[in-house]
């Protein structure tokens, strides 16, 4: 064989070789992000389609790997929601969800229901009541103290976290 046809063998194996290591790289590319998402933790949240802030703390659940399923509700419904869960008023906030057998109402922040998912405290859930400045999805100009409780069904709440 001469050296120009042992380079064009040469070029055609590298061509394939290349070819095969990029079909297997976009492979790869596409469907890691579903495998990596299939071992997320699910979140089920209720929420008003127009609430702009519910969107935000949707995206801050997304971006810290929960795999979110909304709801949309209207005033009402969201109602009924929060006091079949548990949720009295005083700690009431825009939106709820449930997750791991936990009630979670209103901003809070992803890393405190990891920890509550880890834990798993004799709670009925997480609250931050109202809609503090500076909590997930409520980011501003300013940012306001505030805290992350637990609650119970009979009303009694604990400081979980403070921020």
């Amino acid at each position: 064989m001469t050296k120009p046809e042992t380079n064009k063998i040469i070029k055609r194996r590298s061509i394939i070789i290349i070819g095969g290591v990029l079909t297997v790289l976009m492979g790869v590319m596409l469907f890691a992000p579903s495998v990596i998402n299939a071992n997320a933790t699910e979140i089920t949240v209720y929420m008003s389609p127009d609430c702009g802030c519910c969107s935000k703390w949707v995206d801050h659940l997304r971006g810290a790997g929960f795999k979110v399923t909304t709801n949309d509700r209207d005033r009402m419904e969201m109602n009924s929601i929060k006091l079949s869960s548990g949720v009295k008023s005083e700690l009431r906030s825009c939106h709820t969800a449930l997750v791991g057998g936990y009630v979670i109402e209103g901003h809070v922040p992803a890393n405190d229901i990891k920890r509550l998912l880890q834990e798993h405290p004799d709670v009925t859930g997480l609250a931050v009541p109202g809609m503090p400045m500076g909590s997930p999805g409520m980011e501003g100009h300013y940012k306001d103290n505030y805290d992350v409780l637990t609650f119970k069904r009979n009303g009694e709440t604990s400081v979980f976290t403070r921020y």
